[in-house]
């Protein structure tokens, strides 16, 4: 038998099929807080309880394309770079049946979320809240503006827990900051991001000096403007080389 004769009696009911969806992280600093878009579901299973944009990918799209499928219909934002974070699949995660879920990830300046949040009540970008320290791991609640706890849907806690730990990991020694600054940015800036995802006050003076020192920061000679006190300078982002 050769190949062309295996695939045309091949069964592909012989094996369970679980269903794939994926579910997008989109992550922001808003006034020191790390934030993410949340959807408030209006079906069940969780009707009413807050969860990642996602859905189900279909049978004729990869999964980049579902990926980019969502952020679009249920995120109502385009032009997103997202990226795979991780894949859950334990077997219980979805009441409804066997249903692995493809994590995506984006960091995204809150003015990108500006469009998505307008005239649409079941989006909201809430404050995630981390219980654990430094990279100990873990799930994480999310907070509403009021600070209310909002009641997460399926293992979304766990999906929000994994994006905060690489953050954590990778914040020191990649460039991830720049991506929630604008093009211009000042150190204090810079500062408030390390803090917010790291979860702790930093030294101002061992900041800067480490900061300056990685070669990532090119002074603009420019000074941020519309303030009431001495302007700081404006930096921006030098993209570090690779070999």
């Amino acid at each position: 038998m050769n190949e062309t004769e295996f695939l045309q009696d091949y069964d592909p009911n012989a094996y369970d099929r679980p269903s794939v969806a994926v579910d997008l992280i989109l992550v922001s600093i808003v006034e020191g807080r790390v934030v993410a878009l949340l959807m408030q579901r209006a079906d069940h299973p969780g009707r009413g309880a807050w969860a990642l944009p996602g859905g189900f990918v279909r049978i004729d799209e990869s999964l980049d394309e579902a990926a980019h499928r969502v952020l679009t219909t249920k995120a109502r934002m385009v032009d997103a770079y997202v990226e795979q974070l991780y894949t859950f699949g334990a077997i219980d995660r979805d009441p409804r049946a066997r249903i692995i879920s493809v994590a995506y990830f984006a960091l995204l300046a809150p003015a990108r979320f500006a469009a998505a949040l307008k005239d649409a009540p079941d989006l909201t970008l809430a404050e995630l809240v981390v219980p654990w320290p430094g990279e100990t791991g873990g799930a994480v609640a999310a907070r509403s503006r009021d600070g209310e706890e909002l009641p997460l849907a399926f293992d979304h806690a766990d999906m929000l827990g994994l994006a905060m730990l690489r953050l954590r990991g990778k914040i020191d020694y990649s460039d991830v900051a720049f991506a929630l600054l604008p093009e211009r940015f000042t150190l204090r800036a810079l500062q408030d991001v390390h803090e917010a995802i790291l979860g702790r006050p930093l030294n101002k003076s061992a900041f800067r000096r480490r900061m300056l020192d990685t070669g990532r920061l090119e002074a603009t000679g420019e000074r941020e403007a519309g303030t009431s006190f001495r302007p700081a300078e404006l930096f921006r982002h030098r993209p570090t080389r690779t070999a």
